[in-house]
């Protein structure tokens, strides 16, 4: 009899396969050693859309809401049947008498595996392997402790009822205010809180005033004093006046020794922060990048809420941190590597899955042969690593007051006296080749000279320095992760919460808040401007037609919070269905009609000629300047002039492209330009318009299959 492995990605089901001795290629799996080895290449199962419930679906109409599936439909993804097939012939297969869920430890990893056990309609026994390393070892290891699926129950539960939940807030929410202004809204359970925390600071940005301030300053020769920052310019070039070629005298002179405790460990959200920092890399690149690593062995599992690692693990732990620091440039063979491993261990404080650090793989690795981005995230979690366990770093501050006729002026400055692990990573952030900052304290910390009280500073030169009140910044995917990850605590904590359980409640999870960004770029509601996430006039109005409950980033933490105690047993999955849907259908009474306020908002364009029937809801396209459009704006359908598709071909939609494309669904065109062979050609286009609400019209090409002449071809 067989074990049947059921990973989440061909090239970890591969890994899996070489450690068990799978080493037969069969065609969507490997056999081998009583194993057989397969994978659900992601999502291969999902939910139904509306339309598999009623054919009534398949149009947006207020009086079909709310759509609140009693029983659950499924369907198999697009384009991804074949694997699907066979899976379900490997799990119904009589050869096998246990299978084991080998795809990601955490909630998603196991919704792709129950999605497709349950539809394939297999009923064996589930063993589950939970490792947070691709290793060999940590792989022999999980299966030499496989659990019983039973026990992730409670995982399955969570993960189904985000799911689900996203589905019914997401599809009632996205129609009924498309339905309302006439117009394609993505609303989100998430992604909506999210967008109004960007649409808000932009407000107050736009909002404030800036107004300048006036601080006197002495320079004393070797050093800088600053005196009292102040609104009145007048009375800042009083002082000025009266000091200028003076005499002042330190009155006193304080100097306290202070230190800095090594960091944490990277945790998914943390470690994508500091990577957008450095890098600018977006959230989504970091965890690709990690992931990649990941499944390449050379760092543990990405997808982790932890910044700890676990008591099992000290004794490994100096000898990887040697390791680490081999391949960081920065500090090879430089200095001696101190490993306090007791600073990094807290089993209290990991829970599904340790902190992300590299791998003793990492030894042998080619890592000039890996992509410049894994390179970098890569280096970022050796480096912490050798950080989080080094010694205090320890410095002096001192600070100096001092009076000139009668105005007090103070200057600051620190000395290192002990670099410990910021010598470290100021070490290592040195050979950054697109470094955006330094974290500021240590190597650009003024110093002061050696200054004593009583010390006269005579004929001091005084000026006054002129700033301005600065706005809030726009947010990055640095500060929006932060904001994310800490959403509604404030207002948790003034209600009584512990400030411990209110850390752990925020929009999204460490896994899926990359996904929230992404989707809010992608929809047209925020847009990357450099570094920074600004939201789109499409997205500020979004935003204004939106109740509260739909932008409320504590009720949606709430939410999450909610989620992690079904995760945890502590709350059935049909309770807290039942508050999404209580919520869901009075959204939808609550919201009948548009606001009047906020139609000006979604001004409808004059539409012009009527020019074919739209493929994706049956109602009438027009032309317009910009393209052909769809009357109906809920539907969202439109072919656009400066299609990208048609202009890397030099060719135009025109309005007897776009005619026949609406009637035949295809157009044979000729003279298209080839950007490869710099040749043209001629083939037929074919639309594949996507589905009611769909953001994108995309294309193809066939080509005619040429007739072959009189001459031989040989």
């Amino acid at each position: 009899m067989y074990t049947l492995v059921v990973a989440e990605k061909n090239s970890v089901g591969k890994a899996i396969a070489t450690v068990l001795g799978a080493r037969k290629r069969k065609d969507g799996y490997m056999e081998g050693g009583g194993y057989i080895v397969s994978w659900c290449v992601g999502h291969l199962v999902e939910l139904a859309q509306p339309d598999a419930y009623d054919e009534k679906y398949g149009k947006w109409r207020y009086e079909d809401l709310p759509i609140i599936p009693g029983q659950w439909k499924y369907t198999v993804t697009s384009g991804k049947k074949k694997q699907l097939d066979v899976l379900r012939r490997l799990m119904n297969d009589k050869r096998v008498d246990t299978i084991v869920n080998a795809c990601d430890a955490g909630r998603e990893g196991e919704l792709i595996f129950r999605f497709v056990y349950n539809y394939c309609g297999c009923n064996q026994p589930i063993q589950r392997l939970w490792i947070s390393s691709m290793e060999d070892a940590a792989i022999r290891e999980g299966f030499d402790r496989l659990r019983p699926g039973a026990d992730y129950d409670s995982l399955y539960a969570a993960a189904l009822c985000r799911s689900q939940a996203d589905y019914i807030v997401g599809i009632n929410a996205t129609r009924l205010f498309s339905v309302l202004y006439h117009e394609t809204l993505n609303v989100g359970r998430v992604q909506s809180p999210t967008l109004a925390m960007l649409v808000e600071r932009e407000k107050v940005i736009a909002a404030f005033i800036k107004e300048p301030f006036y601080t006197p300053e002495l320079d004393c020769g070797t050093f800088t004093a600053s005196g009292e920052k102040s609104k009145d310019s007048a009375g800042a070039e009083s002082v000025r006046a009266a000091c200028d070629g003076k005499t002042a005298a330190a009155v006193s002179v304080k100097r306290q020794e202070k230190s800095a405790a090594p960091p944490k460990l990277y945790d998914l959200t943390t470690l994508q922060r500091e990577a957008n920092r450095l890098y600018g890399y977006t959230a989504q690149q970091t965890l690709d990048y990690a992931q990649s690593l990941y499944e390449k062995k050379l760092a543990t599992y990405p997808r982790t809420d932890s910044r700890f690692l676990t008591e099992d693990m000290a004794a490994n732990i100096p000898v990887l941190v040697n390791q680490a620091a081999l391949i960081l440039p920065g500090i090879r063979g430089k200095a001696a590597i101190i490993c306090n491993t007791e600073q990094v261990i807290n089993n209290a404080k990991v829970t599904d899955h340790h902190a992300n650090i590299p791998t003793t793989e990492i030894r042998g690795a080619d890592l000039a042969a890996l992509p410049a981005g894994e390179r970098d995230i890569l280096l970022m979690l050796a480096a912490r690593l050798v950080c989080a366990v080094g010694e205090k770093h320890t410095y002096a501050e001192t600070v100096v007051t001092l009076d000139c006729e009668g105005h007090s002026f103070t200057a600051k400055g620190k000395a290192v006296l002990h670099g410990g692990w910021k010598a470290v990573e100021y070490a290592c952030r040195a050979t950054l080749k697109n470094k955006a900052d330094n974290d500021g304290d240590g190597e650009d910390d003024k110093t002061l000279p050696d200054i004593s009280e009583g010390q006269a500073f005579e004929n001091v030169r005084a000026s006054v320095k002129e700033g301005f009140t600065s706005p809030p910044k726009s947010y990055t995917e640095d500060t929006l992760l932060k904001a994310m990850e800490s959403a509604g605590a404030e207002d948790m904590l003034a209600g009584g919460l512990r400030a411990e359980a209110a850390e752990r409640k925020g929009l999204g999870t460490p896994a899926t808040r990359a996904g929230i960004i992404e989707k809010l770029v992608k929809t047209g509601s925020v847009e990357r401007r450099k570094r920074l996430l600004i939201p789109t006039e499409k997205g500020k109005n979004l935003i204004a037609v939106l109740p509260d409950k739909l932008k409320s980033p504590q009720l949606t933490a709430e939410w999450e919070s909610r989620l992690q105690e079904v995760g945890r047993g502590a709350l059935s999955g049909d309770d807290f269905m039942a508050g999404i849907a209580d919520m869901t259908r009075k959204l939808v009474k609550d919201n009948a009609a548009p606001n009047p306020e906020y139609l000006s908002l979604f001004a409808r364009p004059a539409l012009g000629d009527i020019i074919g029937v739209c493929p994706r809801c049956g109602g009438a396209v027009h032309e317009g300047k910009k393209g052909f459009f769809c009357g109906d704006r809920a539907c969202g359908f439109a072919l656009w002039r400066d299609n990208r598709f048609f202009t890397a071909k030099k060719k135009e939609i025109t309005k007897t492209v776009a005619a026949a494309l609406l009637k035949e669904g295809r157009v044979f065109m000729s003279g298209l330009y080839s950007e490869k062979t710099a040749k043209t050609y001629d083939a037929v286009v074919v639309m594949e318009p996507g589905d009611k609400g769909a953001k994108y019209v995309n294309f193809k090409l066939e080509f005619p299959v040429k007739k072959m002449g009189g001459k031989n071809n040989g």
